[in-house]
Formats: structure tokens, C-alpha cells, sequence
């Protein structure tokens, strides 16, 4: 590595929190104020590190005989060679060291979305929120109106919304350096529109084209759907990534979807999620033929059969 060089103090993440340029060597790094880089460190030594040439050119970095020493790859050395990417913890301090010539990557394609930040999109997501909140409870209400009832609904919607997308909103923070908490707030509003909306959706094509395999299996939709919006909360915190995410998230979406079928087999016998389609809607939205009830009695026949054939057998028949 040629001069100057560039110290750069890190965080847990990895992020650089602060660049200090040293334009010669040796670097000496430590808590007291004599030091060319200074750390604000309790657990560092006032002389904690030198930083110098080695004996081959390459910049070497020694222990100065201190207490909690340095620690790389989570082992205690007193002396060690550095390249650009090497990374060294004294105290609680990680630090790195690049010389002026260390290769940069080229620029990164902008996908942050800007626009989607804010108070906008924030309220958009709350409205979204809302909104599904109080269908909810309409869809489900049996009894007289009671505005106490949609107020709560009300409530309890925005305010687990607002939980979820203060998690996530803390770890873009963390991770991310920024907390986007508007955009987190949207991207569950939009989630719990989808689910509430695919809900309702396969309810209606379900009865009007007798599709039960919608109901019978509607969980795995669901199951997408989570997935989804968990993604859109990773691409969040950490655009550059987004491949690797698509596809982790696509992994947990199968393996939910096979711990459901796995988990409807031990509980009912049967992998789908109900034995018939359970939604009742007004005759008026059937769009399909009713059977005829001849056919009807010929299918109850034929099952009349089959389980007189399984009742006449015997425990050993099957081996």
C-alpha cells in the first residue's frame, strides 16, 4: 500500500463511521492526545498500536504491550500485516487501514427510492392499514353496530402497523443508516391490503365458479404475501443485496408452505386447509351450473360404494 493512508474506524455492521488521513509513517494510534489517530476508547491503551513498514514494504501493525491487546478474526495477535480489507479490534474499537492506491468499486446503481420516504408515504400506509382494519371488523361483525368496536379495530390496526414498521425502521437504522420509517409504514399497509384482498377475492371466485381449491389451499397465498412484504422491508435496509433476498425469501416462502401441508396432515388428515369450501355468499353471485340433483344422488352412490368396500375389508388386507 503506498501513502497516504486512510484509517477508518468501522462499526459492527461494517459501516465506516470515520476516515482520518496520515500522510507518513509510523501511525501511532491510542487514547492519548500525542497520538496521530486518536481513539475515544475507555478499553484502549493512551499508546495502544503502532502501524509501520515491515520488513517487506507492507504496513505492519504492533501491539504495544497493552492490556486488552488487538484482535483479528476474533484471535489475540501482537503483530499483524494489514491490507486494505484486513479489520483489527482494540477495545471496542474496529479499525482498517488503506493506502491511497486501494481499488474502489465502481458506482452502485441508485435503488434507495427517495421519493418513497417521509411523511407521504408513511400516511398513505397508515390510511391502507386503517382501512383493512375496519373492513375486518365489518366482514366479521354479527351484532348491532357499535362505534366503540370500529374505534378499536381502528386503533389496534394503525397501532401494530406502527410496532412493525418501528422494528424494521430501527434495524434500516442500525444497518441502514437510515430509519425510512415512512416507507416501512407503506409497504405493510400495501401487505395487508394484498391479504385482506386476495382473501376476499378468493372467496367470491370460489363460489361463483365452484373453485374450491382456492379456499383449500389459499393459506400458501398468504404465505407468499408475507414473504413478499418481508422482502420489500430487507430491500429496504439493504438495496445492494436485493438478488440474495429475492431468492432467501422465496426459500422461507416454500419451506412455510410445506410446514403448512406437513402441519394440516397431522392435525386433520389431509393437506388442504379445510375439507369443503366453508364461504356462503347470495345465490346471485353463482356463476357456474348448479349440479342436477340426479347427479347428485349418482355421486353420493358411488361414495356410498367405496365406503362400504373399506368398511367390508379386513384389518390385515393391507399388509
Amino acid at each position: 500500500m503506498n501513502g497516504p493512508w486512510t484509517i477508518e474506524m468501522l462499526a459492527r455492521n461494517g459501516e465506516v463511521l470515520h476516515r482520518y488521513r496520515v500522510a507518513a509513517l509510523p501511525i501511532r494510534v491510542g487514547r492519548a492526545y500525542d497520538n496521530d489517530f486518536i481513539v475515544d476508547d475507555d478499553y484502549t491503551a493512551p499508546h495502544h498500536v503502532l502501524i509501520e513498514a515491515g520488513e517487506d514494504g507492507k504496513l505492519l501493525l504492533r501491539d504495544l504491550g497493552t492490556r486488552n491487546g488487538i484482535v483479528h478474526k476474533g484471535r489475540r495477535v501482537t503483530e499483524l500485516g494489514l491490507d486494505g480489507d484486513t479489520v483489527v479490534r482494540m477495545g471496542h474499537t474496529s479499525l482498517r487501514v488503506r493506502g491511497a492506491d486501494y481499488p474502489v468499486p465502481p458506482e452502485l446503481r441508485d435503488r434507495t427510492m427517495h421519493g418513497w420516504e417521509g411523511l407521504l408515504p408513511g400516511a398513505a400506509g397508515a390510511l391502507l392499514t386503517g382501512m383493512v382494519a375496519l373492513l375486518a371488523a365489518w366482514l366479521t361483525d354479527r351484532g348491532a353496530f357499535e362505534l366503540e368496536r370500529y374505534v378499536q379495530a381502528l386503533a389496534a390496526g394503525v397501532g401494530i402497523g406502527l410496532l412493525w414498521s418501528g422494528l424494521w425502521a430501527f434495524n434500516n437504522r442500525v444497518f441502514g443508516r437510515h430509519a425510512r420509517l415512512g416507507r416501512h409504514m407503506f409497504i405493510f399497509g400495501c401487505g395487508m391490503a394484498a391479504l385482506l384482498g386476495f382473501r376476499l377475492l378468493e372467496s367470491v371466485l370460489a363460489y361463483a365458479y365452484s373453485w374450491e381449491w382456492l379456499t383449500r389451499y389459499g393459506s400458501h397465498a398468504a404465505v407468499l404475501t408475507v414473504a413478499g412484504v418481508i422482502y420489500f422491508h430487507l430491500a429496504t435496509v439493504k438495496p445492494q443485496l436485493r438478488r440474495r433476498l429475492r431468492a432467501m425469501c422465496a426459500a422461507l416462502a416454500m419451506l412455510a408452505s410445506g410446514l403448512v401441508l406437513v402441519g394440516n396432515q397431522q392435525r386433520h388428515g389431509r393437506v388442504a386447509d379445510e375439507l369443503y369450501m366453508s364461504v356462503l355468499l347470495p345465490p346471485e353471485m353463482r356463476a357456474s351450473p348448479d349440479a342436477p340433483v340426479a347427479e347428485f344422488i349418482g355421486q353420493v352412490k358411488a361414495m356410498r360404494a367405496e365406503i362400504d368396500a373399506e368398511r367390508k375389508r379386513r384389518p390385515g388386507d393391507d399388509g
